[in-house]
């Protein structure tokens, strides 16, 4: 529990049983939805929060932005609550103003890489003057996670109200409806702009004092003076001023099961609710329907049956193609399929999967030639920690094995989706074996990217499957 007030904002489908976690942290949740605020019984409170959390796109977790303090404690309390999440930081600070070095300009895109220390970011070359070099930029809010920040040379200093604006102008944001609410921001606007800078007013401006607001912009002028007297002077390449730390968090199986039981205390929820969300539109609108009649009183168990039967037919089936998502600890995604589901067993949930390859190269690890009209053979099961594909020439002989460790598998409608825990056992004709690639999940944990518990389990799943290889080559010998 901390007791120094934090404010965040919680958006999205894990909204609900993360708000409960944040509260129960002693957070102030802000800016609440009708629904969290009946759900948690919230007042209005339409303040400027210091940590923002809300969907990535794909719906397998969340972004967060804010503070770095209050960005910390939240990823420690995901690590320390879910199992199997992978917690990912951006290297540089959104809105953090840099001094940077030019590497190279790009005369076909008309960009310029500039070295900012801790990333080297892109910029449009229009944004910079010719000569210019070093060069004052600020890291903008596009493109938040990627390897290569776009960077930019408009410098605006965020406050909790306002956000100062480069040359004079006036803004307010488009929260704020009421007439006579702009009307007074915008003259107040007026009055406070310079010809160096301007003010774009936040929602949470309606709720201040004038006084107060001077007060701020006078405080934002006075930081944005000592980083542009700062960056004359400072060595390059260096951080001048630390924007808000940005981290997604990926919400494998194991965590969604465990924010579904988070949820349960709150409001009605079907097994595999956060799951459920993650399928796509139809599957997740059946998914409302469900739950709304859970909410008027309906049998629980009757209401799952017919939920399940709806979204039966969403799913693929023996005979299908289907996509298999390899999501690597650093957030890459690797499509390895197209792949046939040559069968899947609903008793089991074992699944079968055919792979042809028109390509030559070779067989990581197993360092073997990769020839055209080889094929592997992927046996699987939903839920494991683990599975195994075959290859074989085009004439069925077996070139090698190659088992994967990673987080529970999942089967979406359009096919499997899994995050690598790189930890992976080649396995050779004659029986013989070698594990690769264990420490990269060791620096995966010293770097904050997966917590120790996972580390564990990976190392026990290892030795339970080492244990096999062991037993299987000992029963051929026999």
């Amino acid at each position: 529990m901390y007791f120094f007030l934090i404010t965040a904002r919680v958006r999205g489908i894990y909204s609900t049983a993360l708000t409960k976690l944040l509260l129960e942290q002693g957070f102030t949740i802000v800016q609440a939805s009708k629904t969290q605020r009946e759900r948690f019984k919230l007042e209005e409170n339409e303040d400027s929060p210091d940590l923002d959390v809300n969907d990535r796109r794909d719906k397998q977790g969340v972004h967060a932005l804010g503070k770095a303090e209050p960005l910390t404690i939240f990823l420690s309390l995901l690590r320390s609550m879910l199992e199997d999440v992978i917690v990912r930081r951006w290297a540089v600070t959104v809105d953090g103003i840099y001094k940077g070095v030019i590497k190279e300009r790009d005369a076909i895109t008309q960009t310029t890489l500039v070295d900012i220390g801790s990333a080297v970011g892109i910029i449009r070359d229009t944004e910079i003057p010719e000569g210019s070099n070093p060069v004052l930029v600020q890291v903008d809010r596009h493109r938040l996670g990627s390897k290569t920040p776009t960077l930019t040379t408009e410098i605006k200093i965020p406050g909790k109200n306002a956000i100062l604006l480069p040359g004079r102008q006036v803004k307010i944001s488009r929260r704020l409806l009421d007439w006579n609410t702009r009307t007074r921001l915008h003259r107040l606007g007026e009055e406070l702009s310079t010809q160096r800078w301007g003010v774009l007013w936040r929602t949470s401006a309606a709720q201040q004092p004038d006084e107060m607001l001077k007060e701020e912009i006078t405080s934002l002028k006075k930081i944005g003076e000592e980083i542009i007297e700062k960056a004359e002077s400072i060595e390059v390449p260096t951080l001048l001023w630390e924007g808000s730390s940005f981290a997604e968090a990926e919400f494998p199986a194991l965590s969604k099961r465990q924010l579904d039981e988070v949820r349960k205390a709150v409001a009605p929820t079907i097994d595999g609710h956060h799951y459920y969300k993650a399928c796509g539109q139809r599957v997740s609108v059946s998914l409302e329907m469900a739950e709304k009649m859970l909410e008027k009183g309906s049998s629980h168990t009757d209401i799952d049956n017919l939920f399940r039967q709806t979204i039966e037919l969403e799913y693929p089936g023996a005979d299908s193609w289907v996509e298999i998502e390899h999501v690597k600890l650093n957030g890459k995604l690797l499509h390895l399929g197209p792949a046939l589901l040559e069968a899947y067993d609903l008793d089991t949930s074992a699944l079968k999967l055919r792979r042809v390859f028109k390509r030559e190269g070779m067989y990581d690890g197993l360092a073997i030639r990769k020839e055209p009209d080889d094929y592997a053979v992927t046996q699987m099961r939903l839920g494991d920690w683990h599975f195994k594909t075959q290859y074989f020439s085009k004439t069925g002989q077996l070139k090698g094995s190659y088992i994967n460790l990673n987080t529970p598998i999942e089967l979406y409608p359009y096919g499997i989706r899994y995050v690598d825990l790189e930890t992976d056992i080649c396995v050779w004709p004659d029986g013989k074996f070698k594990i690769f690639d264990h420490e990269k999940l060791e620096k995966a944990l010293k770097n904050g990217i997966v917590a120790e518990r996972l580390v564990t389990t990976v190392n026990e799943k290892l030795s339970e499957l080492v244990k096999s290889i062991h037993s299987d080559v000992g029963e051929e010998g026999k």
